[in-house]
């Protein structure tokens, strides 16, 4: 690491060195309530210049405008950016605010084709499958991703929230170099299960919101009452009503590590997390969102963070103490099916 910039780790076996942090890009076009574009751009300027190589985007956000949002950024950047982007959340024509889950092949297909589109690029280096269909074979659809590696289309495959026993059956079609998941101090579900199959077949951990939507950080204490009317943290049921009162109170051990530090909370939630790297023996790329520059200068400056074993240990707790789900529906996600 020099001037500021950031270390690199592996995307998946075999895979190309990436800078150990990555950039979230979904609130740069939705979910987060209004945005400012010109920010956006001057934050992926700025991730870039500080390290950041691998930018993380999906269809579903925005219904294809943040995919288009990053592709001038991309064309500027090609052989210096790692473009990750993912299918699965298909938008009905006659209801745009609904999504439906489609793993089956005619649908990949034209996901994949659409996402090339919009992007403007010839090839996509990581293709997530963003959420699994229990009623398709999941090796039928990691299959049918096998093929579009082949035909030169997708360089790399991978998961996201996915169970250790999914992983596995994937990865037995083709090698998967990431598996996307929430993992966080207040996230750990998958250290049970997921994270040891990843460390045994050698797939990168790629975990999404490491600050816990904001809330790690004390942007907000509650989201009905913080966050604008179109902030989608309003239907999170941990980050509303009794659960926030309650989580909130959680933070403080955060800030007392914090301030041993001088650091913010948010960097030391980064730190903890890109810390499960040493701790797990396998590589850690978390992606924390944000739209503005300085934010980007914040959580890089997480990974020069290292955190002693007594506050590992005073960190340790807050997870088994969090106050209500992560999503109000956990059949989508991989501890709802664990």
């Amino acid at each position: 690491m020099t001037n500021g910039t950031i270390g690199t780790a592996a995307l998946g076996e075999g895979g190309p060195e990436v800078g150990v942090q990555g950039l979230g890009c979904m609130g740069m076009s939705f979910a987060y309530g209004p945005t400012d574009a010109d920010a956006s751009r001057a934050t992926l300027e700025r991730a870039l210049e500080l390290g950041v190589t691998l930018y993380d985007t999906a269809d579903a956000y925005g219904a294809g405008e943040n995919e288009r949002f990053l592709a001038p950024f991309f064309k500027a950047h090609r052989d210096e950016v790692v473009i990750a982007t993912k299918f699965a959340l298909s938008i009905p024509r006659e209801d745009p605010t609904r999504r439906i889950i489609r793993n089956d092949a005619p649908y990949i297909r034209e996901a994949v084709e659409a996402s090339l589109r919009r992007l403007d690029v010839d090839v996509i280096d990581l293709y997530y499958m963003h959420r699994r269909d229990v009623n398709v074979p999941i090796e039928e659809t990691v299959g049918v991703m096998a093929e579009l590696v082949r035909e030169g289309k997708v360089k790399q495959l991978g998961l996201s929230e996915v169970t250790a026993g999914e992983l596995r059956a994937a990865h037995g079609v083709h090698p998967i170099a990431a598996v996307q998941s929430e993992w966080s101090l207040f996230s750990r579900d998958i250290e049970a299960k997921v994270v040891p199959a990843a460390r045994e077949l050698g797939v990168t951990l790629v975990p999404y919101s490491p600050l816990g939507r904001g809330f790690l950080t004390g942007s907000f204490t509650d989201a009905e009452q913080d966050l604008t009317p179109g902030d989608f943290r309003r239907h999170q049921p941990r980050y509303t009503g009794a659960n926030a009162a309650a989580n909130a109170a959680l933070l403080e051990p955060v800030r007392t590590v914090a301030k041993a530090h001088d650091a913010t909370p948010g960097q030391v939630a980064l730190a903890w997390v890109h810390q499960q790297a040493e701790v797990h023996n396998l590589p850690v790329i978390p992606i924390p969102g944000t739209r503005k520059p300085a934010r980007v200068e914040e959580n890089t400056a997480a990974t020069r963070i290292e955190l002693t074993v007594e506050e590992l240990a005073l960190l340790e707790p807050l997870a088994s103490e969090v106050s209500g789900a992560r999503y109000a529906d956990m059949t989508f996600v991989s501890a709802g099916r664990e």
